[in-house]
């Protein structure tokens, strides 16, 4: 295997095909928008994820004769900000004993923990191939680890093959499988009297402080709409003390590039507005049978309304989600929160390979013991399920 291969490590996006990067994409059965050629390339030339920000991409691209087989990114990262799957632990262990972890190996979409597929490729031996590649790099340019973040089936599956640690994180998701809920209220009835009730008292604490919402779909978003959502996604950061993420030219760039996959919704008191929140969408495609797919990403808020946050998040965001026969909204990171508004948990996957063999053992002990905590916590919710019962929740 690779001998008829050919790999190239490429800088920039820009000089990489994006119709063969997203037919490689499209071919995967953990296809998502944030993995598009476009999504990547506004991230890098937005200054959001680039070399003085910490994130410096390097694009892997294997070729069999003339044609593209296999593609992924790799950033080299001074630190482990942006991920969501957290290895502060494991960077303090490596400074305290004066071996230095970064520069270290990233393959994920920065700023986005949303599963999906790292590893294009046309079929499993290029996967490999891809894979092989990757850890070959690292170890040839003194990275002190690779990490796969939030990876697909058939990633883990060559990860595994290939030798790297599997470590297990939880996010909560929705699910309106075959499309079953004929209303938002159909949905409700589903749910415990607790649950419910307390779903209808925050609604109406949104409706009862005057608070109404519209919803924009793709070009219907115009440019004073995305200067509004941003102003109040950057509110969001500031509140909390830090800058964020992502620039204003990085949704500029995704509004003339992806606008089919985002939808607006914007809070209005009166004909004021107040708040809005972004969801990603990824449409159903009838020929792959491929369910349609929400991704809960960034709010903001201009005012403090009760309830606001729940209403902008999630209410809004389900209610669209079943009137337009999404399968699933995926509400993202973290947040036992969401259990109460029928996000239920989910086992979601990395993959990490460490150089240095006396902490790679050290983390494969961890990840043992850190893994036994995943499945008791995991039991925990399960006793909180916000279902009637377990069988009359969806899917």
């Amino acid at each position: 295997m690779g001998s008829d291969y050919l790999t190239r490590v490429l800088a920039s996006a820009q000089e990489v095909t994006p119709a063969a990067w997203d037919a490689l994409l499209a071919s995967g059965a953990h296809a998502t928008p944030f993995f598009r050629h476009a999504y990547l390339r506004a991230l890098e030339d937005s200054g959001s994820a680039c070399p003085a920000t910490g994130w410096t991409p390097r694009y892997f691209v294997v070729y069999r004769g003339d044609t593209l087989v296999a593609a992924t990114v790799l950033y080299a990262k001074s630190h482990s900000y942006g991920e969501y799957v957290f290895d502060w632990a494991w960077a303090s262990a490596y400074r305290q004993h004066g071996v230095p972890y970064y520069p270290k190996g990233v393959v994920a979409v920065p700023f986005t923990p949303v599963p999906g597929s790292r590893l294009l490729a046309t079929d499993e031996e290029s996967r490999d191939v891809l894979l092989k590649s990757l850890l070959d790099y690292c170890e040839r340019t003194g990275l002190s680890s690779l990490h796969m973040l939030f990876c697909s089936t058939e990633d883990q599956q060559a990860a595994q093959a290939a030798g790297l640690m599997l470590r297990h994180t939880v996010q909560f998701h929705w699910n309106n499988t075959g499309g079953g809920y004929v209303d938002f209220d159909a949905f409700l009835q589903t749910l415990s009297q607790e649950k419910r009730k307390k779903i209808r008292q925050e609604r109406r604490k949104v409706r009862d402080a005057g608070v109404a919402f519209t919803h924009l779909q793709g070009k219907e978003i115009r440019p004073a709409d995305w200067d509004f959502f941003y102003a109040c996604y950057e509110r969001t950061y500031l509140e909390h003390g830090n800058a964020p993420y992502l620039s204003r030219a990085f949704f500029h760039a995704i509004a003339d590039q992806l606008p089919d996959h985002f939808l607006l919704f914007i809070a209005n008191r009166g004909v004021t507005r107040i708040a809005s929140s972004l969801i990603a969408i990824d449409p159903p495609d009838e020929s792959s049978n491929r369910p349609g797919v929400a991704y809960g990403r960034y709010w903001g808020a201009m005012e403090r309304v009760d309830c606001l946050h729940f209403e902008a998040c999630y209410y809004q965001a389900l209610e669209w989600c079943i009137a337009h026969g999404y399968q699933r909204f995926e509400g993202g990171a973290q947040g036992e929160h969401k259990m109460a508004r029928a996000l239920l948990p989910v086992r979601t996957t990395s993959a990490h390979w460490i150089a240095h063999p006396a902490f790679a053992e050290a983390v494969g002990h961890f990840l043992e013991r850190e893994e036994d905590g995943i499945a008791n916590y995991l039991e925990d919710l399960a006793a909180r399920n916000p279902f009637r019962t377990i069988s009359a929740k969806p899917g």
